[in-house]
């Protein structure tokens, strides 16, 4: 089963992941594509780890996620991605256009053929205004777009606001 967790900043997306994949009780690999490149991301990623229970394995890559999957993916294993939104912005910081359709669509064609559960985090940016800089609009259109395609191959979709879900598609939680 793949399932996509949309939400904004602090919106309880990442919880909702992880309690979904405890639900599973397969064996989880937590996937992380951020880079703690400043002391507030360090933070950030400090209070996911005390978060998680002890026994997840733990895949770090900023930038080959289709890779990752292909490698980890089993009928007896969840692998839970976080976030999207910061791989498509290490992408994006390669100033890499064809690097970031690549991986993108290495993504999207390996998904259909994984077994096992997979569960995408991934930020809700588009809900607010046009932003003004040109790489912001390129991240928040890569983001709409890569949400859009992916929600399409999920077989769960759900927008979580406040710490409360919405099933968007598929069965409710």
């Amino acid at each position: 089963m793949l399932q996509l967790i949309l939400g904004g900043a602090r919106s309880g997306k990442s919880r909702l992941a992880e309690k979904l994949a405890t639900d599973t009780q397969l064996h989880v690999t937590y996937i992380a594509t951020s880079q703690p490149l400043d002391g507030e991301m360090n933070e950030r990623v400090a209070h996911h780890r005390a978060r998680r229970p002890a026994e997840w394995a733990l895949i770090e890559e900023p930038l080959e996620l289709a890779r990752v999957l292909r490698e980890n993916a089993s009928a007896d294993r969840c692998l839970l991605v976080d976030c999207l939104t910061l791989w498509l912005t290490n992408l994006l910081m390669l100033d890499d256009a064809e690097r970031v359709q690549a991986e993108r669509d290495a993504l999207l064609d390996c998904l259909a053929s994984l077994p096992g559960e997979i569960i995408f985090v991934s930020n809700e940016t588009g809900m607010g205004v046009v932003p003004l800089g040109e790489l912001t609009r390129r991240y928040v259109d890569g983001a709409g777009w890569l949400h859009q395609a992916l929600a399409e191959l999920c077989q769960r979709v759900v927008l979580t606001v406040a710490g409360l879900p919405l099933t968007l598609k598929g069965t409710a939680l």
